[in-house]
């Protein structure tokens, strides 16, 4: 019997739209000899709809229209199966749930990518693809993850944390940052990808409307020195805490000081499509010596597996090139076009990456399954409030 898959995408994110592109492409490169695939579109509200025109990129040219042909559902589990049930149920005709296994997000950014949509999974009792709970908060969450990685010594860049309070003080907000980074600084919502409210500021003026913006998208935000001369390499990681392996490295190329939205996704198209991350200019395999190389990919590794990530992830690393130092800039849990990519100059085609990462999910499952997360207690039956509505117990 094959392993029923609801592959997930879309969702409440200002990187919805890109998410489409990634789910739409990993949904076109499953094994359907080994697996029926449910693709299940998220709109920006989060509802789910599933229907024969929901895998076909060309329908999200028209999303009303889409909506309109298609079925909306929700996650129901009914002694231990999880099934999508149309919702609102029809007064009349079929209501025929459809069963699924195992879910496969393939969203990007915040309240899906961040453990949102991971919890929501965990909640209704779904095994799932790719980082858990935690993992995903913290790969989201770009000045937390940096507290982690200083203690696995994954080298990162020094930076400082601001809130909405803070922003009340703009005047003291830029001293605080001229004083502690100097220029030139790169400003970014804590919890945002894709590149998403990123801008670098050289002097003053410049920095307050890369503040402006990057709080247009966060309550929270992050300031760290840019390196000046610097070269971007990316690297891939598959696999879990306990075992897990790195791709080839990769070199992005750019138009600005970093790699913008429109880099990734909108200038390597010529056709006026997209192909998510796999349309981005870049150099495979990287210009790196064969030492720098394995420094990359050994600390891709490590950085990985101290986050507690699982399925593929993408580790994006900053070379200075005044000295050679190399430093973790941020992960992607779920990386645009899941990072295929940089998996086929290694031996692993799309169809065997998305296969592997199944098998993660799975594993995790039956490792779950040996462990103890309730146990019987009579508490309830001794618990007494004595006439006290409030008493504790």
């Amino acid at each position: 019997m094959k392993t029923r898959v609801a592959m997930l995408f879309g969702g409440k994110s200002v990187e919805h739209e890109v998410s489409v592109i990634s789910g739409i492409q990993a949904y076109l490169n499953m094994d359907t000899d080994k697996y029926d695939v449910i693709p299940v579109y998220m709109t920006k509200e989060n509802e789910m709809y599933i229907g024969p025109q929901v895998g076909e990129i060309e329908s999200y040219k028209d999303i009303e229209g889409l909506l309109k042909k298609s079925q909306r559902v929700i996650m129901v589990n009914e002694g231990g199966q999880v099934k999508l049930v149309p919702y609102p149920p029809r007064k009349f005709g079929r209501n025929t749930p459809v069963e699924i296994d195992v879910a496969f997000p393939v969203v990007h950014g915040t309240n899906v990518e961040d453990g949102a949509l991971q919890g929501y999974l965990r909640t209704v009792g779904i095994p799932f693809v790719g980082c858990d709970v935690e993992a995903s908060a913290l790969g989201m969450d770009k000045y937390l993850m940096k507290l982690v990685l200083k203690e696995k010594d994954v080298p990162v860049l020094d930076a400082q944390l601001y809130t909405l309070s803070d922003y009340a003080e703009m005047d003291s907000l830029m001293d605080r940052v001229e004083q502690g980074l100097g220029y030139p600084v790169i400003v970014k919502p804590v919890n945002l990808g894709s590149s998403v409210g990123i801008s670098v500021a050289r002097n003053r003026v410049e920095l307050a409307a890369s503040v402006d913006d990057a709080f247009r998208y966060a309550t929270r935000i992050l300031a760290e020195h840019a390196v000046t001369n610097l070269r971007e390499i990316n690297c891939s990681v598959l696999g879990d805490e306990n075992e897990a392996a790195a791709s080839e490295c990769e070199e992005p190329l750019h138009t600005k000081d970093i790699l913008s939205y429109e880099d990734k996704y909108v200038s390597g198209s010529k056709s006026g499509g997209s192909k998510g991350m796999a349309s981005v200019s870049r150099k495979i395999p990287a210009e790196l010596t064969p030492e720098k190389r394995e420094e990359v990919r050994r600390l891709a590794v490590r950085a990985f597996q101290a986050l507690g990530c699982c399925g593929v992830a993408r580790i994006d690393f900053l070379i200075d090139e005044d000295d050679g130092s190399l430093y973790f800039n941020e992960i992607n849990t779920i990386p645009g076009s899941l990072a295929f990519y940089l998996w086929e100059p290694v031996g692993v085609p799309y169809m065997g990456l998305l296969d592997r990462m199944i098998q993660l999910a799975l594993k995790r499952l039956r490792a779950e399954g040996r462990l103890t997360f309730t146990f019987d207690t009579n508490i309830l039956n001794q618990a007494s409030f004595g006439g006290q509505k409030g008493a504790k117990l």
